[in-house]
């Protein structure tokens, strides 16, 4: 077992150290275990790379990208932007409100924290500078409401998380519900106890709207959430499989992009292009990985390390806060979904061999890798906005801003440890 600690940190040391990309340093990593280690089984990598590959329902996950982007470049984002600000006008927060309720909604369709941040930032910062709104505040407000993209399903982690781990994606999907909702009015009530102690941060509305404008707003929104509810309902109620409702929700997304946003047929194809690139570099890791999980599996690493761990006598919830603890620091160095990837093979074996659920585990790893997305330096969402603000709020401060919403999610996890309810009655009740 030494030999086997010692090649794969040491291979993933010197390998990911050396700038190589982390797919072929994953992969590489389990080859030399398989060579090394396992006694020359090098082969096995073949058949597991294809098996993963060409699983059915891994190819949701292109189908989900290829929506995502085609919604972040038709235009969308704008009306249901311009359709729900009415609707926190005069509430302290006003338009921060907007921001979480927004990225909330586009993370149902789009799976991508990323994609949400940057589609909901791109109309939502120029608009509320311009009001007068504090710039760092606004940057922190979508930061954490775009790592509801990736809880909030269809969610491309728990997507790659049931496919790896061969738990229902429709559970996972329908898991990551409540709690998604949970956060978003976690990060609503913080905004407005902010604001209501801090006026000045976020200037009240300049005019009053009537309640029948609030009301065709929302109502306005309809082809928007009935795309919600063909993807989720399709799923949840077993009429459609996940890759399924993602190749009829593409088509739609389509013909709502055109007819509904502003989406051409140029854009469409760069949405195609950039689907595709995005798709390409979560393949390579996933290949990667995969080998790297099949070493590890022939080897009956998890199974020692539970072992291990009975032996040592730590309990469940011990265990947990030192699988916390680990995504923390992993999450300043890696982007998420690439931790995810590399952690599986270990983190759910144990987790699940001590008794923790498969499904609410889903959860809990997703939301460390939201954590991941607004912890520097890595912190992919304050990369990405502020690229959006064209550096007019630096990496720095927009970290220190997004402060109380990475204690948030935190927190979220230690309800959701307390109360596992949250996450798992709405799986155990529709499916």
């Amino acid at each position: 077992m030494s030999l086997f600690w010692g090649v794969l940190l040491g291979g993933l040391t010197v390998l990911a150290g050396s700038g190589l990309a982390l797919g072929a340093a994953l992969g590489l990593t389990g080859l030399l275990i398989l060579q090394f280690v396992a006694g020359g089984s090098t082969f096995v990598a073949i058949d597991a790379v294809w098996n993963v590959l060409n699983s059915f329902t891994l190819s949701a996950i292109p189908l989900f990208i290829m929506l995502g982007e085609i919604m972040l470049r038709s235009g969308v984002s704008e009306k249901i932007y311009a359709a729900l600000s009415p609707l926190f006008r005069r509430i302290p927060g006003g338009l921060l409100h907007t921001n979480i309720a927004v990225c909330t909604l586009f993370g149902a369709v789009s799976g991508s924290s990323l994609s949400t941040a940057a589609a909901v930032g791109s109309v939502a910062y120029p608009e509320m500078t311009a009001r007068g709104y504090d710039r760092k505040m606004v940057v922190a407000s979508l930061a954490g409401g775009g790592t509801l993209g990736l809880l909030i399903p269809p969610s491309l982690s728990l997507l790659i998380y049931g496919a790896l781990t061969e738990t229902s994606i429709g559970k996972l999907f329908l898991a990551g519900i409540l709690p998604g909702l949970l956060f978003a009015g976690l990060f609503m009530g913080y905004i407005y106890l902010r604001c209501l102690f801090h006026p000045e941060l976020a200037p009240k509305g300049r005019a009053k709207g009537a309640a029948k404008d609030v009301l065709f707003g929302v109502l306005s929104l309809w082809p928007f959430i009935l795309l919600i509810l063909s993807i989720m309902g399709s799923i949840a109620f077993g009429i459609a499989t996940p890759t399924e409702a993602a190749g009829i929700g593409v088509i739609a997304t389509i013909v709502i992009g055109r007819f509904w946003g502003s989406l051409t047929t140029v854009t469409l194809f760069r949405s195609f292009y950039a689907a595709i690139l995005l798709y390409a570099s979560i393949a390579f890791v996933v290949m990667g990985a995969t080998i790297l999980a099949q070493a590890v599996s022939l080897l009956g690493v998890p199974q020692t390390i539970l072992e291990t761990v009975r032996a040592a006598g730590l309990g469940p919830l011990a265990i947990l806060t030192a699988i916390v603890l680990v995504y923390l620091v992993l999450g300043c160095f890696f982007d998420g979904l690439s931790l995810m990837i590399m952690t599986l093979p270990i983190v759910v074996p144990l987790m699940v061999g001590v008794g923790y659920d498969a499904i609410w585990l889903g959860v809990i790893i997703t939301i460390m890798i939201e954590i991941g997305q607004v912890t520097p330096p890595v912190g992919l969402n304050l990369s990405v906005l502020v690229s959006v603000t064209k550096e007019d709020v630096s990496l720095g401060d927009a970290a220190v801003a997004t402060i109380p919403y990475w204690l948030i999610l935190l927190a979220g996890i230690a309800i959701l440890v307390a109360l596992p309810q949250i996450a798992l009655c709405l799986p155990s009740t529709l499916m």
